[in-house]
């Protein structure tokens, strides 16, 4: 089989191999030593690493002790032959194991012998979880809306008849119990109409998200003084165009969430990082945010993790399960995706945006 054929560059570094930037699959590049020599934008995001603090590593730096793929670098190297290698697990620097398919190619360019193409077997299996996110976050907007619709006018109905009964009654005793029924329509009141807010037109302007998080970090300081909020901001980031009160209450309720698992008493770590070459809701985009709220409380239990953005589901006694679900549905009207990883002692939701729409 013939080697790919790939255009001998004179430039170093990422320049000479541009025409792999944009591959929206994980590509290496070895040296007949087997020394990292390239890792494109997707591979770093795969394995969570960069690609400086690589580049002259050998690749068992990245891949462990190359499970299964020695014989098949020999071949290539001696031979030129090409293999693909299926199901091979893959322990990570950072962010734990992959299983991947790795297709392993001779090359003949300058610098690089072998080409490495990595493909996560749960490709598929995350973008059919993206469609049915999508579709249960269709479902979850209906329904939110039928709801709030539905008991917002008897409510109205429930407050009034209240007001008119508490002018007939003489005693305080028995206008306690009607106040506590107003109270509590307003109360609901004020939930139904966050509920149908949710679904008002955005309002797009140019916003920093380090100016969203700082704004979250200073509620959260008064409203929980003994969880501490750590910054880990790439501050050369680019500003967002999105809506930026939408934003305030997707990363203030994630955050609310957290400090109130915590008893009030933990730590919260807000991380801003740049993902090149991202696929959000079937689109591809050259730089997006990666925005990660990260915590050290108890964890989110099993039975609840695959309900965690589902509306009026809640860990919490007294909570309404609607933080979660409302920061979801603003994240989904800014083309981003939403995600959750957690156990004891560690509970992450990873919020990625586009800086542009369609970039």
């Amino acid at each position: 089989m013939n080697p790919p054929a790939i255009r001998a560059p004179s430039r170093s570094g990422s320049e000479r191999f541009s025409g792999l930037e944009l591959l929206a699959s994980a590509v290496a590049l070895l040296d007949e030593r087997r020394d990292i020599v390239y890792l494109n934008p997707a591979a770093e995001n795969l394995f969570a690493v960069s690609a400086l603090k690589y580049i002259g590593k050998n690749v068992e730096r990245l891949i462990g002790d190359a499970h299964g793929l020695n014989p098949a670098l020999d071949n290539a190297l001696a031979n030129d032959w090409s293999y693909t290698g299926h199901n091979i697990a893959v322990e990570r620097p950072i962010g734990g194991p992959l299983q991947l398919d790795c297709t392993v190619s001779p090359v003949h360019v300058e610098g690089a012998r072998i080409l490495l193409e990595f493909r996560p077997i749960d490709q598929q299996l995350r973008i059919a979880r993206e469609e049915q996110l999508l579709q249960q976050q269709q479902a979850n907007r209906e329904l939110i809306r039928n709801l709030a619709h539905e008991i917002k006018n008897p409510l109205g109905g429930i407050r009034g008849a209240a007001q008119l009964l508490e002018g007939e009654l003489e005693g305080p005793d028995q206008r306690e119990y009607t106040q506590v029924i107003i109270k509590e329509s307003d109360r609901l009141q004020d939930l139904m109409n966050r509920l149908l807010h949710s679904h008002r037109a955005m309002q797009v302007s140019t916003v920093s998200v380090h100016e969203v998080l700082e704004r979250v970090r200073l509620l959260i300081g008064a409203e929980f003084p003994n969880v501490a909020v750590e910054r880990d901001y790439d501050t050369s980031l680019p500003d967002l165009v999105a809506d930026r009160e939408q934003l305030i209450q997707v990363v203030l309720n994630i955050a609310r969430n957290a400090a109130q698992a915590m008893d009030g008493d933990g730590c919260i770590r807000l991380r801003t990082r740049a993902h090149r070459q991202a696929t959000l809701v079937k689109r591809r985009h050259k730089l997006a945010l990666e925005l990660q709220v990260i915590d050290n409380g108890p964890g989110i239990s099993d039975d609840l993790m695959d309900r965690i953005f589902y509306p009026l589901v809640s860990g919490r006694d007294g909570g309404t399960g609607l933080g979660l679900t409302l920061a979801q549905s603003f994240v989904h009207q800014h083309h981003g995706t939403i995600e959750v990883q957690s156990r004891p002692g560690q509970t992450i939701f990873t919020i990625l945006l586009p800086f542009k729409q369609g970039s």
